[in-house]
């Protein structure tokens, strides 16, 4: 019985990963011939570290390594450092091919065919922080890694960027790159690291922000991360070289990962630990459960649509598929960190002509910008990736929290708290943004620059996704522990911020909207915002509430005027604000009604203003951080969303050879905003969800076929082929929840 039962179980389990594979190869990127450089290079990771890896024309392995949390000491989210793996002698590189492997993670090199064919892998742990690097050959050659560091004395920095702690500095400072420190005289093994021996950025933003008095440890100082490299046998010819002998296999491991506050020693220590721990288990074990953590990671969510019979849609379908599926891989590979994603290259950054520095720089630099970091995090429940939301949640609904109600009761006198737009990881303002007058000597306490002086819609959008995050989970800590407490300090900024006029409705002057208009008053995307959470929060089940949290809602929501709208050729549409001028920007505000906050939807009264509002934008735009596809899909124009989203799967970077590495657009390269729109917009093509409804096929074009996964609220999860115009199959889980389901074929 014991036998038959394993024999079952080892059979389910090839079925399941046979499943996964064909859904996963289908978006396989291959390539026949080496790279030139790092414009060549793909994606790997396993959630706090990355790789970007090539192989040369000489047919080595080139990889940078990156991680989530190595923050330099001038702020700025440095590379780990850079590797190359040589062969001797050379395998050929005619015939060669070079595939990233989606359903476990690999990029996968062949140098030749038949039997005399090289076969080299590289994949990043998905349980451990170590990096793996194979090589089976058929006759025995020799392997050598090599550490080749860039930061290897201390230098200026050549640019800096709006971001950069010493931006604008009026002292003179100059941004001081230290060196990275090569370890020396190690046995079987080489390494290296990077300690920050200093820090630029929270004693000087806390001095000119008035924030000296708010204590919290210094994230900069004393952070170390690096990498060490070991081999079965293998003999250390220097510092930074490292040889496997001569073999038919060779096996490189590279440990990596970060630590804070740490000595050098502390890092080795932990290091140490690693390879201990990481060693004592058997490498096929580890590759087995690496490859089970995928496989059930793929399982969560697909979207795979093609072209319905005789409609020669075929290819365009195909190339939003493949983009959806290699940007899900992307924030997969760099969602599992201890920091929200950088939406301006995530941990993939590579050197190009033009940018002024290496492999370290990113336009606009290492600040997060709450409307740009939001969005490789908007598709993420629908997904079914909810454990890759938790860093975002952690940085603004928790670790920043209590310094943003002393900001709020320093700069503005009252309760609650606000989030600025453009922040540190540590929550103090950009230098920039802020301005260098010190605190002390200023009337206006609030940041200098007028791009989002008045922009607090970061608040209610953060707490709108953690409403969405606790429908699709029914997580209850999370709700008592993380969302109540921020929406509590959200609700109360607004409330004690701003005044009501004679009517005892909400005057929210001086605001902006977005970063369009910056003179408003009663701005769309606040307005909005505030009205959707207020909604929610007094729909949920009262047991999980308190009455007192009850009465303050409600009393808050009476304060709400109506969303503003304005009237063109005698029809009436959603604006940007009650009051507005004074334009700016490219953004569309007056959608936020739309999306993210669906008070103008599919299935709510008064489509029509989102759809002419929409009509009528003042711009347009399918790249970057534009949304006008999600708009489109959510105002269920199928033909549109699908006009725009192929456009935007067909937008790559010219000069990436990877098909989703898009940009720079309005940021940089590889840009998960452009990508994190993608996603979603294509998602909302097929599902969208308001309480317990669940509108299925709300904007799908009737030509394509698609076979989908999909989450929805209240631990649902619904699966379905479409073809040729019609439901072909749908399974919902819980089955119960199939009486919820409203099909809405786009017209």
């Amino acid at each position: 019985m014991a036998v038959a039962a394993a024999t079952w179980f080892s059979l389910a389990a090839a079925v399941a990963a046979a499943e996964t594979a064909n859904r996963t190869d289908r978006y396989n990127v291959a390539w026949e011939t080496p790279s030139k450089d790092s414009s060549g290079s793909m994606p790997l990771g396993n959630g706090s570290t990355g790789l970007n890896a090539w192989i040369n024309p000489a047919g080595e392995l080139e990889f940078y390594i990156s991680r989530t949390d190595s923050w330099g000491d001038n702020a700025r989210l440095l590379k780990v450092g850079k590797m190359r793996v040589t062969l001797d002698p050379a395998p050929p590189v005619v015939p060669f091919e070079q595939t990233l492997s989606l359903k476990d993670a690999t990029m996968v090199v062949r140098y030749g065919e038949g039997p005399d064919a090289v076969t080299l892998r590289l994949w990043a742990d998905a349980n451990h922080p170590v990096i793996h690097v194979t090589v089976d050959s058929p006759q025995p050659v020799k392997a050598t890694a090599a550490i080749e560091l860039w930061r290897t004395q201390r230098q200026e920095l050549p640019s800096l960027e709006c971001s950069d702690v010493l931006n604008r500095s009026k002292s003179g400072q100059k941004t001081i790159v230290e060196p990275d420190t090569v370890l020396a005289n190690q046995t079987g093994r080489i390494g290296w690291y990077h300690h920050n021996v200093k820090s630029v950025g929270p004693a000087i933003t806390g001095e000119i922000q008035g924030l000296k008095g708010f204590e919290r440890p210094d994230p900069l100082l004393d952070r170390t991360f690096g990498a060490i490299i070991t081999a079965p046998g293998a003999k250390r010819l220097d510092d930074t070289h490292l040889q496997s002998p001569a073999s038919k296999r060779h096996e490189f491991s590279i440990y990596v990962d970060t630590l804070h506050p740490a000595t050098e020693e502390q890092w080795l220590a932990l290091m140490d630990k690693h390879m201990q721990r990481v060693g004592e288990i058997e490498f096929t074990v580890r590759r087995a459960a690496h490859e089970k953590w995928w496989a059930e990671r793929w399982d969560r969510n697909w979207i795979m649509a093609g072209g319905a019979k005789g409609s020669g849609k075929a290819d365009d379908a195909y190339v939003v598929s493949r983009a959806y599926a290699l940007q899900r891989f992307i924030t997969i590979c760099s969602g599992r960190g201890v920091y929200p994603i950088k939406y301006n290259g995530s941990i993939f950054t590579v050197p190009h002509p033009g940018a002024p520095g290496d492999a370290d720089y990113r336009r606009w630099g290492p600040g997060y910008w709450w409307q740009n970091t939001r969005l490789p995090y908007i598709s993420l429940c629908a997904s079914g990736d909810f454990d890759l939301m938790q860093p975002l949640f952690q940085m603004y609904g928790r670790d920043l929290l209590p310094l943003l109600r002393y900001r709020t009761r320093l700069y503005l006198g009252h309760d609650g708290a606000y989030i600025p737009e453009c922040i540190y990881f540590w929550g103090d303002m950009f230098s920039e943004t802020y301005g260098w007058t010190p605190f002390h000597e200023r009337k206006d306490k609030l940041q200098e620059s007028r791009w989002h002086k008045w922009e607090w819609v970061s608040g209610p959008e953060l707490v709108y996704m953690m409403l969405d995050y606790y429908d699709h989970t029914l997580d209850a800590a999370f709700l008592a522990d993380t969302l109540l407490p921020a929406a509590h300090e959200i609700l109360t900024f607004f409330n004690q911020q701003y005044k009501v006029d004679d009517r005892g409705k909400l005057v929210m002057h001086p605001s902006q909207a977005c970063e369009t208009w910056w003179d408003c008053t009663n701005p769309m995307p606040e307005l909005a915002g505030l009205i959707a959470i207020t909604d929610r929060l007094l729909a949920l089940d009262e047991s999980l509430t308190m009455p007192e949290q009850r009465a303050s809602w409600s009393a808050f929501r009476k304060k709400l005027p109506d969303l503003p709208t304005r009237e063109v050729d005698g029809k009436r549409l959603l604006a940007p604000a009650e009051q507005f001028a004074t334009k700016q920007n490219c953004e569309n505000p007056e959608l936020y009604a739309v999306f993210p906050f669906r008070r103008i939807a599919l299935g709510r009264p008064d489509i029509e203003l989102g759809i002419e509002a929409l009509r009528h934008r003042w711009d347009k735009g399918n790249s970057g951080w534009r949304q006008d596809d999600i708009f489109m899909a959510y105002l269920g124009l199928a033909d549109d969303a699908r006009q725009y989203l192929v456009g935007r799967a067909r937008n790559k970077h010219q000069d990436s050879r990877f098909p989703a590495f898009w940009g720079p657009n309005y940021d940089w390269i590889p840009d998960q905003t452009h990508g994190g729109v993608l996603m979603k917009a294509l998602q909302a093509m097929l599902l969208q969800t308001d309480g317990r409804k669940i509108y299925l096929l709300p904007a799908w074009p009737k030509d394509w076929n698609v076979d989908f996964r999909l989450h929805a609220p209240l631990k649902t999860t619904i699966e379905g082929v479409y073809r040729d115009g019609k439901i072909a199959e749908l399974n919902v889980t819980p089955p119960e929840r199939k009486a919820d389901i409203v099909v809405l074929e786009s017209q």
